[in-house]
């Protein structure tokens, strides 16, 4: 019998090795599980009669900002956040599985979203419209819910937007997503037979160019969604769908293409909208709905306090009002928390000044992942 060479004890060593570390990294999980059950049991008895609340936005962007600074690799800090995502998704459904009501059906970007900000134990109710989305939440039958509202390459989502006009939801976080776009179709379906091609229209828009180039006499459908457009190609052979690859691996899709969208750098972001305020994280964002006079210098009156006072704007929206012609409301979001000195002198100059001015929420700003 031949004896086993240096390479193979050497592997045997480093397996073994491993599985020593599985088994006190699985201990490890453990007890922080049990731990966020006591974190649970304080909560629970300093609520009261009130419900408590369990997920703090703040807390989370806390812990995953200090995870990635002080990662030493060889993972990256992208691969390392999303452990910890999931480890902390798994030990809050121990407090309290979350309920997240998201711009639906399955398949979509915004359920990605989803996942990305709440992780795997999140459950997920996918809605039809955005308004139905913040009806719920309203409603209190879900905790919070995810919608888009900015797009790299299209522009704002205006319907998210209206939206906050009517609404007392907060914005309680935001999720910044590099989006692809792949062509797909049926498992058993030819891929030159293709007679059209389904997709949401801003889907359409952002793969013009590489749509032009490779299927220029091909019609393009709109669908309400690009996984609306991936179930379509399950039952018409003869069409292909342009969607993300969770649309893909839910609808059991074939992708022909990958990333044909035309911007390399093409990003959506998000907003959860919940009930509740967030506390400072430490790196936030404020996001406010104001009305002004209609006159001359509004504008400028407007936004001169935030240059004074050194607040970054990050965002400024224009949507109509609805109090009457031609009359304009302003979505501004600006670096800094409301607790923060100079964002509160900031808050109090511009009140003293405009029509309105509707506080929509102080969040974490999303992780640069």
């Amino acid at each position: 019998m031949s004896e086993e060479s240096p390479t193979n004890n050497r592997l045997d060593q480093l397996r073994q090795k491993i599985d020593a570390l599985d088994l006190e990294i699985l201990e490890r999980l453990n007890e922080r599980a049990r731990c966020a059950l006591e974190v649970a049991e304080v909560k629970q008895q300093e609520a009261g009669d009130v419900a408590p609340v369990y997920y703090r936005p703040e807390r989370e962007a806390q812990v995953l900002r200090n995870i990635m600074a002080r990662n030493p690799g060889p993972l990256s800090d992208e691969k390392v956040s999303l452990v910890y995502r999931q480890i902390m998704s798994a030990c809050l459904a121990l407090e309290e599985p979350l309920q997240v009501a998201y711009l639906g059906p399955e398949g979509t970007f915004t359920q990605l979203a989803t996942l990305k900000q709440f992780g795997h134990a999140v459950i997920g109710m996918p809605m039809v419209t955005v308004d139905d989305v913040f009806r719920e939440v309203a409603a209190e039958t879900c905790h919070y819910g995810v919608v888009p509202v900015e797009n790299s390459t299209e522009g704002v989502i205006s319907h998210t937007l209206d939206s906050f006009l009517s609404s007392s939801l907060r914005i309680c976080g935001e999720v910044v997503m590099r989006i692809h776009h792949h062509l797909m179709i049926a498992p058993d379906a030819d891929e030159n037979a293709i007679s059209k091609i389904y997709s949401h229209q801003q889907t359409l828009a952002q793969c013009r160019r590489w749509l032009d180039g490779h299927y220029p006499k091909i019609p393009r459908l709109t669908a309400t969604s690009n996984a609306e457009a991936a179930r379509r190609v399950i039952e018409e052979k003869d069409a292909a769908a342009i969607a993300g690859e969770i649309a893909a691996e839910i609808y059991g899709l074939r992708i022909l293409s990958k990333k044909i969208e035309d911007l390399e750098d093409n990003t959506t972001r998000f907003l959860v909208v919940g009930r509740e305020d967030v506390g400072r994280s430490g790196n936030d964002k404020t996001s406010i709905m104001v009305s002004t006079h209609n006159q001359p210098g509004a504008l400028y009156k407007l936004l001169e306090p935030f240059h004074r006072y050194g607040i970054s704007l990050t965002s400024i929206e224009t949507r109509p009002s609805r109090t009457g012609m031609w009359s304009y409301v302003f979505f501004i979001d600006f670096e800094g928390h409301r607790e923060d000195d100079n964002v509160r002198k900031v808050l109090d100059e511009i009140d003293g000044d405009a029509l309105e001015v509707k506080w929509l929420g102080s969040y974490p700003r999303a992780l640069a992942t």
